[in-house]
Parts: C-alpha cells; sequence; structure tokens
C-alpha cells in the first residue's frame, strides 16, 4: 500500500510539474515555426527585392521584415522585459542589406522566445496596456504569435508577387 501511495504521489507531482507553463510552451513552439518560416522567407528573397513593395505607402519586404523584429521588442517590453541593451529598438528602421536585415531579426526572434516562458503562469491574467489595446499577459502572448504569423502570411503574399516560392512549399 505503501507502493502504491508513493507512486501515486510521485506521479500527481509529475503530472502538475508537466503542466506547469503549458501556455507559455505551447505558445513558444506555434512562435518558433512561424519564426522559421519568416526567416527561411528573408533569406529566399533577393537583396534587389528588399525595397519592392506592392504600392506606395505599403511596407516594403526590409520594412516588414524590421516591423517583425520591432513588434517583438515592443510586445515583449508591455510584459515587463526591455530590450536588451545594444538594441536601439528606435533605429530598427534604419538598418539595411540583406544579411543586417536577417541577423536584427535572428536576434528579436531570440530575444522574446526567451522571455515567454519567463511569463509565469500566475501573472497570466495580469491586465497589461499595449497602447492599441487593453488585456492580460496572455493576451499578449497571443499577440506575438499572432503579429508574426500576420506578417508571415504579408511576407508570402510578397514573395509570390516577386517570383520567390516559399522553401517549405517546394
Amino acid at each position: 500500500m505503501k507502493k502504491i501511495l508513493l507512486f501515486a504521489l510521485l506521479f500527481s507531482g509529475a503530472f502538475s510539474y508537466a503542466q506547469e507553463a503549458l501556455t507559455q510552451n505551447t505558445i513558444k513552439a506555434v512562435l518558433t515555426g512561424n519564426q522559421s518560416q519568416v526567416i527561411q522567407l528573408a533569406e529566399a528573397f533577393p537583396e534587389d527585392k528588399y525595397d519592392w513593395r506592392p504600392t506606395e505607402g505599403v511596407n516594403s519586404v526590409a520594412e516588414a521584415l524590421l516591423h517583425v523584429a520591432g513588434g517583438n521588442y515592443f510586445l515583449a517590453s508591455k510584459l515587463g522585459f526591455a530590450p536588451p541593451e545594444d538594441v536601439d529598438v528606435m533605429a530598427l528602421g534604419k538598418i539595411t542589406g540583406k544579411e543586417n536585415i536577417i541577423a536584427a531579426l535572428k536576434k528579436s526572434n531570440q530575444f522574446v522566445l526567451d522571455k515567454i516562458t519567463k511569463v509565469e503562469d500566475g501573472t497570466l491574467n495580469e491586465e497589461v496596456d499595449f497602447g492599441f489595446m487593453k488585456s492580460n499577459k496572455l493576451g499578449g502572448l497571443l499577440a506575438i504569435m499572432e503579429h508574426n504569423g500576420e506578417h508571415k502570411g504579408q511576407l508570402i503574399a510578397y514573395a509570390r508577387s516577386n517570383g520567390v516560392v516559399p522553401p517549405w512549399s517546394n
């Protein structure tokens, strides 16, 4: 009987541990996939197409990629995570060159991925004012995921308009 009780206690402890940060880890997994595909698109675009835009007044390829990077930092900052000291968020839009833009995007991607699981379960319902919406921290995490997915779709349309095939759809 003692063995059964000990097994039940160990099993319940392992189960509750597995549930800890379930939401954050799930969002992180989906976001990782979106980020990977955005990077693949960024790498697939020829550098001479980074200035392409579908029409005047709409973000170019480069601007869309840098917008995603800025969004990562902005949303994470609203969740309480200041950008790294070596990142000037206000100067992101001035970055030029395919390699530099991809490097800035990768850095912001890694930053936000590292922060997602630092949002504690008990704080997910805390209210946050994002400026464009008031939500809880869970809503902020979902906004990070959705923002990256939204611009992945935008970049797929840009790619198709320029004869660039998304690498995962070959």
